[in-house]
């Protein structure tokens, strides 16, 4: 019988798994990196005030909240927009912490572990906030991308990986 096996005798079932432990830590510093980041500037920097800033001809760190989802999808300007798409971000969490305790490939736990930490940060503004505090300002020319936060690299990362593993890597790595 297998014993790294996560729902094995003796396993932490659904709790804990092979790559649990990465899985927390990479999650925990990406939350902590960007709400660092989002509290900087909103509260040492006062962004809201005193900027926008100009940091390349191409980059620039503005205000933006968003009351949606990726891209500003999705706009809620009330109570129940706002708490349903946090009860989203806890559910989806959830989700990917169980897929998480079940693998024992460390490339698609890394993935895991950006989504996992972007919507965490995320879903932290939406609470705190009433909305997701984006600043990266990105546009060449006449080309504006949207206004982004580290969260949502994260989050963008992560399923460029699971993409990655999907495509490139061994067959049902993301499972086994």
């Amino acid at each position: 019988m297998n014993t790294s096996d996560p729902t094995g005798p003796g396993s932490k079932g659904w709790v804990w798994g092979p790559v649990s432990g990465l899985v927390l830590i990479v999650a925990l510093i990406g939350l902590v990196l960007d709400q660092g980041s989002k509290l900087w500037l909103l509260y040492s920097v006062d962004l809201g005030n005193t900027g926008p800033y100009r940091l390349l001809p191409v980059l620039d760190i503005v205000l933006v909240w968003n009351r949606g989802i990726s891209y500003g999808l999705f706009q809620q300007y009330n109570d129940l927009g706002r708490w349903l798409l946090a009860g989203l971000t806890i559910v989806a969490t959830v989700a990917l912490w169980v897929w998480s305790v079940r693998i024992h490939d460390r490339f698609v736990g890394l993935a895991l572990a950006l989504i996992i930490g972007g919507a965490l940060g995320n879903g932290i503004d939406r609470v705190y906030h009433g909305a997701v505090v984006d600043f990266v300002y990105f546009h060449v020319g006449d080309f504006s991308w949207y206004v982004f936060n580290l969260a949502d690299v994260w989050i963008v990362a992560g399923v460029i990986g699971l993409l990655i593993d999907s495509f490139f890597r061994s067959p049902n790595s993301a499972v086994k």
